[in-house]
């Protein structure tokens, strides 16, 4: 006998008084009076009223006690000399776990998903040819995937954010069976609006609706990765459900051929600020960015963008950024006032006029860093590049709608 088998053979007294109970719904319950009372301590043989036991052997997979269960496997089981007359697999839910009984009653195999780490119980009951009944209950535990996955998600739960912001996951391995995982992530939104998924790689996967969002709305995220197998031998583990809200309507314009960023709110512009994007050398990419990390100072170092050694400052105030790459929109207080709105001198990034220290709010960086936040799109029109990259950044946006649902694997 193996450790994931339990058969029960020998005679004996079985608890309560059973009728033969249908296996499925819709199967009618046949009459007490045609099998045999029983009653006593639960094994499986019984004893009918001619007073013999049950030649019925019932066994259960995987066995009674069990505390590692394969919970990608299905639960069986099965009936050697009888008839299985019921079998219920319940779960730490109180719900019953589906299954499917063979023609000819002799099995019976679950065909509903069980869950990692949860407490299962089986309850059997077979008569064999003169009607006796033979009955077993077995509980098992199933245990935790040996290799998992995470999904790490933005924006975060309980968040405001601009009408740009997509729901961006990052995944901690590779997924390979992207249908199935596409099929346990749900973003909806009130009110409602089709949401659509693409893929930007093995583990990455966006949501957005085709245009920006409207503000005030209320979006939900829903992952229901636990158990769901996102490549072979490799599961998720995360069931959880967060949402955030849509804020006002803001969206700005670079232009940097007329070196001005032009901010729109609710339909009107708020906001006409000088700036200088990149160089002839050092242009700008090109089209819609979202803002996704706004800090009041950081350190930018030439070296992180594969520029060598031309600058290394290390308190850039009002700093937004709109790439991966490093593209930021940001205060500057080390170039001569009079660039900004005349001259595009930088490395790629969008600068405007601000103070050392990010202490004076009344400069252009800090009024344009006080307005934003995160979600909100900067389009960088006439800078001499190309547009940037849709997986560079939060910038899907740059993507036509019929591309981006192309990349969904639902």
């Amino acid at each position: 006998m193996t450790a994931d088998e339990q058969q029960i053979d020998g005679p004996g007294p079985a608890r309560g008084t059973w009728g033969r109970r249908a296996v499925v719904a819709g199967m009618a319950t046949v009459p007490v009076a045609l099998l045999a009372a029983c009653s006593g301590s639960g094994s499986s043989g019984s004893s009918g009223s001619s007073g013999k036991a049950s030649t019925a052997v019932l066994t259960v997979t995987p066995a009674d006690g069990t505390r590692t269960a394969d919970f990608t496997k299905p639960v069986k089981v099965a009936v050697a000399g009888g008839t299985l007359s019921s079998v219920t697999l319940t779960g730490p839910d109180g719900k019953q776990v589906p299954g499917q009984l063979a023609a000819d009653g002799s099995s019976w195999t679950s065909t509903g998903r069980l869950s990692s780490g949860s407490t299962y119980k089986v309850s059997a009951v077979a008569a064999d040819p003169s009607r006796v009944q033979a009955e077993r209950t077995a509980t098992f535990t199933t245990g935790a995937p040996a290799v998992t996955f995470l999904g790490t998600y933005t924006p975060d739960g309980g968040t405001t954010v601009g009408v740009g912001m997509p729901v961006s996951i990052t995944f901690s391995k590779a997924v390979t069976n992207q249908a199935a995982v596409q099929r346990a992530i749900t973003v909806t939104a009130t009110p409602p609006v089709e949401v659509v998924g693409h893929w930007f790689s093995a583990t990455r996967l966006d949501f957005r609706p085709e245009t920006y969002w409207a503000p005030g709305t209320e979006v939900t995220l829903t992952l229901r990765l636990k158990d769901v197998e996102g490549a072979s031998g490799v599961y998720g583990t995360q069931s959880k459900q967060v949402s955030f809200t849509i804020g006002r309507s803001q969206t700005s314009v670079a232009d940097l051929a007329a070196k001005t960023l032009t901010v729109t709110r609710d339909g009107k512009v708020t906001q006409t600020l000088p700036v200088s994007g990149g160089s002839p050398q050092h242009t700008t990419w090109a089209g819609k960015m979202v803002i996704s990390e706004k800090l009041l100072q950081t350190r930018m170092d030439s070296q992180t963008v594969n520029l060598g050694g031309e600058y290394d400052i290390a308190d850039v105030p009002h700093a937004q950024r709109l790439t991966t790459s490093g593209t930021f929109i940001h205060g500057n207080y080390w170039s001569n006032p009079s660039i900004f709105g005349s001259q595009n001198t930088s490395h790629g990034c969008v600068g405007l006029h601000d103070a050392k220290g990010a202490g004076d709010p009344d400069t252009p960086a800090a009024e344009f860093y006080n307005s934003s936040i995160t979600g909100d799109v900067v389009e960088v029109v006439n800078s001499g590049d190309q547009t940037v990259s849709p997986s560079n950044g939060l910038n899907g946006w740059n993507m036509d709608w019929a591309s981006w649902k192309a990349g969904s694997a639902v």
